[in-house]
């Protein structure tokens, strides 16, 4: 694995939007291009940061409601590439797909929808997040690449390093890939617990 790994493509979407603002603005100062989705995606328009919606990038509309929006090759290609590999290289320059060098994302607030009082069973389903987790995963695997942000209290951490020397450290990478495996087998969990109360 390389120790260091520019950045030249972030995607950010997030639920919980403390710091995205400020997050975005530096990255968008530093040249980086930014791909959203969404609400994330409207915010960061509003507050005149450059962003590229994800449909746009990949061609293809958000359908059903927001259920499908990031479940695309040209994301997940992204995400996977191994950038060391010829044959992947050439498939992502046949299929038109970018690499994405960092992510920002958390998660639909499951936890907090079924603690509220007489949560239906219906609205803690659309709570439970798809797109999220698996581009989480993808990032986290290939995190020989790719840098995945699951808490905003990395923000700064991450801006530090790109401030020095313009890319992300392998030891700050493998941080982040531990920690987002963790989110995810919390999330998993949380709906695991919560299902299994229900469905009894």
């Amino acid at each position: 694995m390389d120790d260091k790994i520019a950045v030249k493509r972030a995607l950010i979407s997030v639920s919980d939007k403390t710091g995205v603002v400020d997050f975005a603005r530096k990255l968008a100062g530093m040249g980086i291009e930014i791909l959203s989705t969404g609400g994330t995606a409207r915010l960061l328009a509003e507050n005149g940061i450059k962003v590229k919606p994800v449909d746009s990038y990949t061609g293809f509309p958000e359908i059903m409601d927001g259920r499908v929006k990031t479940l695309h090759p040209r994301v997940h290609g992204g995400l996977l590439a191994v950038r060391t590999n010829p044959q992947h290289l050439k498939q992502m320059k046949d299929n038109g797909i970018e690499p994405i060098d960092l992510v920002a994302i958390n998660l639909y607030p499951f936890k907090k929808t079924v603690a509220k009082p007489g949560v239906s069973i219906e609205d803690a389903i659309e709570n439970i997040d798809i797109g999220g987790p698996a581009m989480i995963r993808s990032s986290a695997k290939n995190h020989a690449f790719v840098t995945i942000l699951v808490d905003s209290a990395d923000y700064n951490r991450i801006l530090n390093e790109l401030e020095k020397d313009g890319s992300i450290s392998l030891a700050t990478r493998k941080f982040c890939a531990v920690k987002a495996f963790g989110h995810t087998a919390d999330y998993d969990t949380a709906i695991h617990q919560y299902l299994s109360s229900v469905y009894r």
